[in-house]
Parts: C-alpha cells; sequence; structure tokens
C-alpha cells in the first residue's frame, strides 16, 4: 500500500496487546483514579484523541518555557527563568498527560477501537515526550546548558528504548515495581511542584549537607560532593541499571522459553548507543570542555532534533513488533547527523576547518535544518503509517468510525453491533 508492506499489514490483525503492571502505587492507588477518569470522556471521542490531548498539554508546557527562557539559561548563569508559578503547571500538566495515556486503552475498549493503531500512537506520543521532559525537568533542576543534561536525556532514552526493545522480543509490555511511565513521571511531577515553592536554585543545595551525612567522617570520605540535582541524575542511572538487568532478564526468559538463542537480542541493543556516540561527538566540538552547541542556544533545538530522531527510531521497533518484521537496527536518519558530527570535527580528524559549521551563524543553520528535517521525517513516517493502518483494517484515527462491509465509514457502535 504505502509505508508498510502487504504482507506485513496482514499481521496487523494477529496483533493482541499484552502488558505487565507490577507497580503498587499504579495498582492501589492511580487505577482506581484511571477507572474514574475514563468515564468522564464520552464514547465519541476516539481514545487517539485523548492521548493526543495529554500531548499537547507537555507542548503547552514547554511554550511556556520557549518564552520564558528561550536560550535555556539558568539562575547562576544570569538568567531570570520562568516565574515560580510556571513549575506547577508543568507538575500539572505531567500528572494530566500520565492520566490520559494511562486511560486511552480503556476508552479504546469501551468504544471497540482497540488495535495496534492506539498501541503505535501512543508509543510515539510517548517517545515525543520523553525528550520533552528531560528539556523541562534539567530547567526545574537548575542544570540547563550541561552535561548532566546531556546525561539525562541518554538514560531517559535508554529507558524507553529498553522498554521497546524488550516488549519487541517479549511480545508484552513489562512495567516494574518502579517503571518510567509511573513512578518516573511521578517523580518529575513531584520535582517540578518542589521547584514551584521552592524555586530551581533550591537543587544547587549540596546533597550531604541537606541530607546531613556530611556529620558522618566515613560518607565524606565515599561520596563526593554533589548538589541535590546531581543526586538526582545519580540516582536516574542507578534505576537505568536496574532497568537493564530486569529487562534482559525477561527477554532472557522469553526466548528460552520459545526456544531461540538468549544471546542474539544483546546485538540489537547496539542501536541505540550507536546514536548516542554520534550525537555526542557532535555535540562535543570543538572539545568537551568547550561544546558550541551545549554552550549557546542551539542546545534547546540540538536537544528536539535528537528527539525527534529517537522518536522514529523506536517508533520503527513498534511497528516491527506490531506486524512482525524484523527489528530496525538501522535508521536513515542518522545519516544527517554523521554528516554534522564528522564536519564539526574535522579540525581534530584531518586538522582542517568545518566545511558547513565553520561560523556561529552557519551552525545555527545547519542545527536549525537538522530540526527541520527530523521534524518532516518523523511527520511523514506517522501519516503514512496512521493512513495505512487506517485503510487497511478500517479503523480510523481521530474519531470513533469504522468501516462497514461496504468501505463506508460509520459510527463503530454499528460495525460493533454486527460483529456482536
Amino acid at each position: 500500500m504505502g509505508y508498510i508492506p502487504h504482507h506485513a499489514l496482514e499481521n496487523l490483525k494477529k496483533y493482541s496487546y499484552k502488558g505487565v503492571d507490577k507497580s503498587l502505587v499504579s495498582r492501589y492507588v492511580l487505577q482506581p483514579f484511571w477507572a474514574w477518569l475514563v468515564t468522564l470522556w464520552p464514547t465519541w471521542v476516539a481514545p487517539n484523541t485523548i492521548t493526543l490531548t495529554g500531548l499537547c498539554l507537555v507542548l503547552g508546557n514547554f511554550a511556556t518555557l520557549i518564552y520564558y527562557d528561550p536560550k535555556f539559561l539558568t539562575e547562576k548563569e544570569g538568567a531570570d527563568g520562568p516565574p515560580n508559578w510556571i513549575y506547577f503547571t508543568w507538575a500539572a500538566g505531567l500528572f494530566l498527560y500520565q492520566s490520559l495515556d494511562a486511560i486511552d486503552g480503556k476508552q479504546a475498549r469501551r468504544t471497540g477501537m482497540a488495535g495496534p493503531l492506539g498501541e503505535m500512537f501512543d508509543h510515539g506520543c510517548d517517545a515525543l515526550n520523553t525528550t520533552l521532559e528531560v528539556i523541562l525537568c534539567a530547567r526545574a533542576l537548575n542544570l540547563g546548558r550541561s552535561w548532566w543534561t546531556v546525561a539525562s536525556q541518554v538514560a531517559t532514552l535508554a529507558n524507553f528504548y529498553l522498554t521497546t526493545w524488550e516488549e519487541y522480543h517479549t511480545g508484552q509490555l513489562f512495567l516494574g515495581i518502579f517503571s518510567g511511565p509511573v513512578e518516573g513521571i511521578l517523580s518529575i511531577v513531584l520535582v517540578y511542584a518542589i521547584t514551584g515553592f521552592t524555586g530551581p536554585q533550591f537543587w544547587d543545595q549540596d546533597f550531604l549537607a541537606f541530607t546531613r551525612l556530611d556529620r558522618y567522617p566515613i560518607v565524606l570520605e565515599y561520596i563526593p560532593p554533589l548538589g541535590l540535582n546531581d543526586a538526582f541524575m545519580v540516582l536516574g542511572g542507578v534505576v537505568l541499571a536496574f532497568n537493564i538487568i530486569t529487562s534482559y532478564i525477561n527477554v532472557y526468559k522469553a526466548r528460552v522459553a520459545s526456544d531461540q538463542g538468549p544471546f542474539l537480542p544483546l546485538l540489537l541493543l547496539l542501536p541505540f548507543p550507536i546514536s548516542v556516540a554520534i550525537e555526542i561527538f557532535w555535540l562535543s566540538s570543538p572539545s568537551f570542555k568547550e561544546s558550541h552547541i551545549l554552550n549557546s542556544a542551539l542546545f534547546l533545538p540540538f536537544l528536539c532534533s535528537w528527539g525527534l530522531q529517537f522518536a522514529h527510531q523506536v517508533s520503527r521497533i513498534i511497528l516491527a513488533h506490531v506486524t512482525k518484521q524484523p527489528f530496525p537496527y538501522w535508521d536513515a536518519m542518522w545519516l544527517w547527523s554523521i554528516v554534522g558530527a564528522i564536519d564539526a570535527n574535522l579540525p581534530t580528524l584531518i586538522n582542517r576547518p568545518p566545511l558547513i559549521q565553520n561560523t556561529m551563524p552557519r551552525t545555527a543553520l545547519f542545527v536549525y535544518v537538522t530540526l527541520a528535517v527530523t521534524f518532516l521525517s518523523y511527520a511523514r513516517f506517522c501519516t503514512l503509517v496512521i493512513n495505512d493502518i487506517t485503510e487497511y483494517l478500517g479503523i480510523a484515527c481521530f474519531t470513533v468510525r469504522k468501516k462497514d462491509k461496504a468501505g463506508d465509514w460509520v459510527s463503530a457502535s454499528e460495525v460493533n453491533g454486527k460483529k456482536q
């Protein structure tokens, strides 16, 4: 048809969502709330419309950051930054995003619209939200233009990639006792709320002094001085390490149970570190400490283009999962970043000035063109995939409609009623 091969489209009808959520917070607190929240939505509202509404709230949060701090500076760098009340809107927006993201599946079952299209759309929105929240949280933690923000981007995207990689190999979405979509988001909501009360400078306090652990010599001997924001990043690294182990254990068990080699999937983790290496190589020009992009207003569009490339990468993995296609280990968008990385580092590689990024205005132009190209590439991917799936399965994306036997779009309730 269009983007998806016909033989792969046929596999869409075999797809059924499977998920495991071991979160105690989700089970005993959030699930009852979500079960009530979904009843507030009329059944003529499509599940994907609910998901998109949540993403629009996050985009609204991001727009306020651009308005108040377009250069992505911090208070310690002389920026005024967003007023404290803005952080409360970020907390509310993210919590509502989580809630709407959680009830879209319930709405799909209420309206008879459940299927692989919702899975694709949900993951695509989640992938976009991941980078947006990295940027917003870095601002709330007063990290701004720093390698800590880059580390946060890498760790957060790694968690998402791991979950997607695991779902591809096990056939189900596994959320552990502490997962990004539940506890991870609630932690960031808490960060926004605390920042709203105290201001971003609160997070620059020394971790050991704040926790009174500096009274113990043995602690001072083994733990270096860290700000509260730095300690938050270290905690994120610990969670990432735990999730890596948990994800591989789940994949190992699934592969062994199906009499498949348990170690081959490890090779399919490589695309993520390769893509990260490309972005960091580009970002570290002309040197790690004197990055032209990181230490300028270009850092924000650079992170956004990186996030869009990542969303394209993981969305293709989910598409391969629901259509039972081979794992996509290569992404064409890497070529653009490779060109940018090599060009920026020509002085280091062959002792010649960059051909494209030889001045800051030209670097800015290239970064913004990169952002535009990645946006258009991902938008094209989403449009083609949505069109292919809606036409083949006869299920609308943003309205509660399905195709009847005559091929006409009618209310989903009519088609569902005839099937029963």
